[in-house]
C-alpha cells in the first residue's frame, strides 16, 4: 500500500509530494485508465501537461483517454499512444459544461478510468459532475493562479479548489491556494514540473544555428538579443517590457532588440494595445514580435538574457526552465517564477545567483535589472546561466517524474466516492 507523505507546511497541511517519500512499489503493476479533461492541446501550460501526462501514463503501461478540442499538439498525442477525443472543452457556456459532463460520464466508463484529471476550470466543471455522478476520484491541476476580479469569477474558478487531489506546481501556488479556500490545505499535493531537457543543451547548439535564428529576427551579430517569454497575453506582461525598454532608450542605452517568441493567438485586443504601446514609447526600433521560432534551443542560445515579466501568478514556467538549462541566465517578476526556481539576490548571495528578479508589473524595477545584466562582464553571466543549467537540471528533469503521480493515481484508483 502506497505511503504519501504529509508534512506540515507552515501552519497548513499540505502534502508534499516528492520522489523521495515514495517507494517504487507504489507505483501499481495494474494498468489505469486516466481520463485527461483539457481545453486545448494547442499551446501553453495546461495543453503541454495534457501531453506530458499522456506520454507518462503509456510508458509506463497505463492508458490515457485526453478530452479536449484539440490542436497543434494532437501529433505528440498521438506518438505517445494516447487516445484522443475531440470535445468542445474550451466552451464557457454553462450548457455545454452540463453536455461535457454526460459525455466524460460516458467515456469514462466506456475506457474503464479510474481516475478523472482536469487541467483547466471550464473542463474542470465537466469532469467534476461525470466524476460525481461516476463515483470516481477527481483531481486537478494549478499551473498558475487565476485572478478573482469579483465573487463569480471566485467561485468559476474555486472548482480548481475542489478536487479529491488538488496539485500545485510550485509551492507559490500551493500557498495562494490554501490562502483562498478554506478547508483545500489536506488535499494539496505539491508536484513540480518536470521537463524533458533532452533536446535543450547548450553545447549541442551550433553556431550555424545560432545565425539562422538572428538572421530571422533581422538582428545584426552585433546587437544584444533578449528574449521575452510567455504568450501574448495581458498576463504575461509583456507591456512591461516595452515601458521598461522606453526606460533604457531615454537613459541614451542602444545596441538592444527584445524578441518576443510568444505565441499570438489574435484572439484577444492585447496583441493590438502591446503594437499601440510600441509606437506610442518609440520602440519600435528595439522590438520584435516574432512568435514562436522553429529552433527554440537556438533561440535561447541567440540570446544574452530572457525576461519572464509575468503580472499574473505563474507555477513553474516551462519556458523560464527551457532558458535556464540553455545556460542562459533569467530575469523574471516575482510572480513568473518564485525562489524554488530562481535564485535572486538579495535573498541570495551573487555568487549563487541564478538569475535576476523583480517587482511584477514595475518597468523600472526591470529596467535596473536589465542594465545591471547588461553591464555585467561576460564571464558573470556565464557563471550565472551556468548555475541555472545546473539547478533546472537538478530539479525539475525528467528522471523519476513519473513516480510522484503515478502513485497518486494508484492512491486515488482505490478511492471509490
Amino acid at each position: 500500500m502506497a505511503t504519501i507523505s504529509t508534512a506540515a507546511h507552515s501552519a497548513d497541511e499540505m502534502l508534499r509530494l516528492d520522489c523521495t517519500d515514495i517507494a517504487v512499489s507504489a507505483v501499481s503493476a495494474r494498468p489505469l485508465g486516466v481520463l485527461i479533461a483539457v481545453p486545448t492541446v494547442e499551446a501553453g501550460a495546461a495543453d503541454e501537461g495534457a501531453v506530458d501526462l499522456a506520454r507518462m501514463l503509456v510508458a509506463n503501461g497505463h492508458r490515457a483517454v485526453v478530452v479536449s478540442s484539440g490542436g497543434r499538439l494532437e501529433p505528440l498525442l498521438a506518438a505517445s499512444g494516447a487516445e484522443m477525443i475531440r470535445l468542445d472543452m474550451a466552451s464557457r457556456s454553462p450548457l455545454a459544461i452540463l453536455r461535457n459532463a454526460f459525455a466524460l460520464k460516458r467515456l469514462m466508463r466506456q475506457h474503464r478510468c479510474a481516475v478523472v484529471h482536469a487541467l483547466a476550470r471550464a473542463p474542470a466543471w465537466s469532469a467534476l459532475i461525470a466524476a460525481r455522478m461516476a463515483g470516481v476520484p477527481f483531481v486537478t491541476t494549478w499551473y498558475n493562479g487565476f485572478r478573482e476580479q469579483n465573487i463569480l469569477k471566485r467561485f468559476y474558478n474555486g472548482v480548481m479548489a475542489r478536487g479529491d487531489r488538488v496539485i500545485a506546481v510550485s509551492d507559490q501556488i500551493a500557498d495562494a491556494i490554501a490562502a483562498r479556500y478554506r478547508g483545500v490545505s489536506g488535499r494539496i499535493v505539491v508536484v513540480p514540473s518536470h521537463i524533458d531537457f533532452g533536446g535543450f543543451d547548450p553545447a549541442q547548439v551550433t553556431s550555424q544555428r545560432i545565425a539562422a535564428v538572428r538572421s530571422a529576427w533581422d538582428i545584426g551579430a552585433d546587437t544584444r538579443a533578449v528574449v521575452v517569454i510567455g504568450r501574448i497575453l495581458r498576463r504575461k506582461g509583456h507591456h512591461v517590457v516595452v515601458r521598461a525598454a522606453g526606460r533604457l532608450k531615454d537613459m541614451g542605452l542602444r545596441n538592444f532588440t527584445f524578441v518576443f517568441i510568444g505565441e499570438d493567438n489574435g484572439r484577444s485586443s492585447y496583441s493590438g494595445e502591446l503594437r499601440d504601446l510600441v509606437l506610442a514609447t518609440g520602440t519600435s526600433d528595439v522590438i520584435r514580435i516574432v512568435g514562436p521560432p522553429d529552433d527554440l534551443p537556438a533561440a535561447y542560445s541567440a540570446a544574452i538574457a530572457v525576461v519572464s515579466p509575468a503580472i499574473q501568478l505563474e507555477g513553474s514556467p516551462r519556458s523560464v526552465l527551457e532558458a535556464m538549462a540553455m545556460a542562459r541566465p533569467v530575469i523574471t517578476s516575482d510572480l513568473a517564477a518564485g525562489p524554488d526556481i530562481v535564485l535572486a539576490p538579495p535573498a541570495i548571495a551573487e555568487d549563487r545567483m541564478t538569475g535576476l528578479s523583480f517587482r511584477s508589473g514595475d518597468d523600472r524595477e526591470l529596467a535596473a535589472a536589465l542594465i545591471r545584466l547588461l553591464s555585467a562582464p561576460e564571464s558573470t553571466r556565464l557563471a550565472v546561466g551556468r548555475r541555472g543549467r545546473e539547478r533546472a537540471i537538478a530539479q525539475f528533469a525528467t528522471e523519476d517524474a513519473a513516480t510522484p503521480m503515478l502513485a497518486l493515481y494508484t492512491e486515488l484508483a482505490r478511492l471509490r466516492i
